[in-house]
């Protein structure tokens, strides 16, 4: 099986992710026989050699930013 370690700006902080989904509210993190957490960043960066995935938190002026400035 393949699983991801989570980095939140570059601290750990789950190993064994089996199932990332993007979400208007974070990013979704699944792992077997544990509850589902979301955690409010973007992803940033993924290394598949080394399976890592990297987020970063998302401010919350950014998550309402409309775009239409």
């Amino acid at each position: 099986m393949c699983q991801i370690a989570v980095y939140l700006d570059e601290e750990k902080i789950m190993d064994d992710v089996m199932l990332v989904e993007p979400l208007p509210e974070g990013v979704r993190l699944v792992k077997m026989f544990e509850a589902p957490r979301v955690i409010p960043a973007a992803i940033r960066r993924v290394d598949l050699m080394k399976n890592k995935l990297f987020l970063e938190r998302v401010e919350k002026d950014e998550e309402n930013y409309a775009g239409d400035g």
